[in-house]
């Protein structure tokens, strides 16, 4: 008989093994499923539903919601993650995965959750949504518990093979310096301006990437900065943000008042450079819109897309007993 609980200790080798069992095309290993699950400072131990027959884990659901802020105070209330679910294929079509998720589903619910998404939980989501194509199955069980798509994100790979850049990109590149402007390394001193850059101007996870990157101790030659006239930071490019992996793209961005005098493209160019002077033969990200400028400024350069991944949303309406 299948039975249900949270996480517990001596569980993890035997969940790692069913994951991979699960789900071959994007395996995990222990390390990092500790590293971004179970270390996660958000992880709530119920919040880990696991199907049980016997001895052997056959399935697995993950809800979090926030106990520790990403930014500031905001806890945000009424938000929860599904950040991932799975079922073993020898264990499937038999409603394990969906009582999973009704558990995980009532447990947001019981925490005062309103509604949850699959799966763009910050700072340690695995994937950024749902891969329909390789896993239609789960999309459908989404979906029947009432996950809607709120948008597609795109995953993009390029071969660095062979990248040089483009004389037209050198060219801008003269003519922005010539103007004043300046790229390169940062210095030490130059993370300060250029986590607040993130943090103000785009996103607070992309600020968090950059700093425990930099507390981590990865090399500063794997950021590429740009600086106005007068030298102030005004954007950037990097590899290695994420989990140290070199050929990961990212974060990238220019400042908006900035934008549309070819830095982004020029920083694009230079840090794709830099990736393959440091021995990188790939880049690749898992997250932009495809028909963003910044997609659109990708797929010009040469990326292609490798996966694209639905992030979805549901409903969370009170239980009985909380209205």
């Amino acid at each position: 008989m299948v039975v249900t609980t949270g996480f517990d200790v001596g569980m993890g080798h035997r969940l790692v093994t069913a994951w991979n069992e699960s789900v071959p095309g994007d395996p995990i290993t222990e390390e990092r499923f500790r590293r971004l699950v179970l270390l996660d400072p958000n992880f709530d131990p119920e919040g880990l539903r696991i199907a049980h027959d016997g001895d052997e884990i056959v399935g697995a659901v993950y809800a979090v919601r926030r106990t520790v802020a990403m930014t500031a105070d905001d806890l945000e209330p009424e938000q929860g993650w599904i950040p991932f679910l799975f079922t073993t294929p020898a264990h499937r079509r038999r409603g394990i995965g969906g009582r999973l998720l009704d558990e995980a589903l009532d447990w947001l619910r019981g925490h005062g959750r309103r509604q949850a998404d699959f799966s763009s939980y910050t700072p340690n989501y695995i994937q950024p949504g749902i891969d329909r194509e390789r896993h239609p199955e789960a999309a459908g069980l989404l979906e029947s518990r009432g996950f809607r798509t709120l948008y597609r994100a795109s995953a993009m790979d390029m071969n660095l093979v062979g990248h040089t850049i483009p004389e037209k990109v050198r060219d801008r590149i003269a003519a922005l310096t010539a103007d004043g402007y300046t790229f390169g390394t940062p210095d030490a001193d130059e993370l300060v301006p250029l986590i607040r850059l993130a943090h103000e101007e785009f996103n607070p996870d992309w600020a968090r990437a950059i700093r425990e990157a930099a507390v981590a101790g990865i090399p500063l030659n794997r950021i590429v900065v740009a600086r106005a006239p007068g030298g102030r930071v005004i954007g950037w490019g990097m590899c290695a943000g994420y989990e140290s992996v070199i050929d990961r793209f990212g974060p990238f961005g220019v400042l908006a008042d900035r934008r549309g005098l070819g830095l982004g493209e020029v920083l694009l160019h230079l840090c794709l450079e830099r990736m393959r002077a440091l021995g990188a033969h790939n880049a690749w990200f898992l997250w932009t819109g495809r028909e963003s400028p910044a997609g659109h400024l990708y797929l010009k350069t040469g990326f292609t897309i490798t996966r694209t991944f639905d992030v979805m949303r549901a409903p969370l309406h009170p239980r009985k007993d909380q209205s």
